[in-house]
């Protein structure tokens, strides 16, 4: 039986994106995407349920995204979900479950006077937005690495 390990995320990003490298020098970007579901409570009232997702980008990519994307701005994440555990200081085994991105498309306007992302990113790195696009002109991602994450 086959399986398939694939998530897409839209929403807002709840901080800046803080860009690392590994030992090996290769760029590693991390951020949070929220999302917000609405429902009916029993009582009539509207119920907002908020997820954050933590998002990890490799690469050109994940430098791309460092460099345009910044706290509310919207995106849109393709990318498969990824399981890391280590031992924190008092050790204790700790898990993050992160989105380990495939595609990043920047969506919408951007803040503070600046260009919209996606116009920069395609002005600067060439034409249109797809999947392929985006892993050729900003870089796939690197899974390999994962063990030299500083974090």
């Amino acid at each position: 039986m086959a399986s398939l390990n694939r998530v897409t995320v839209m929403g807002n990003l709840g901080q800046d994106p803080e860009l690392r490298y590994t030992q090996s020098q290769t760029p590693v970007c991390t951020f949070s995407v929220a999302t917000t579901d609405y429902r009916t409570g029993q009582d009539g009232q509207k119920i907002e349920q908020t997820e954050w997702h933590r998002i990890v980008v490799w690469g050109k990519m994940g430098e791309n995204c460092s460099k345009y994307l910044a706290k509310g701005r919207s995106v849109l994440v393709e990318g498969k979900l990824q399981t890391r555990n280590w031992e924190d200081k008092q050790g204790q085994k700790r898990y993050v479950t992160e989105v380990v991105a495939q595609n990043v498309q920047f969506v919408g306007g951007a803040s503070r006077g600046e260009r919209p992302a996606t116009q920069s990113a395609q002005n600067e790195y060439g034409g249109g937005g797809t999947s392929d696009h985006m892993e050729t002109s900003f870089g796939g991602p690197e899974t390999s690495g994962l063990d030299d994450i500083p974090f």
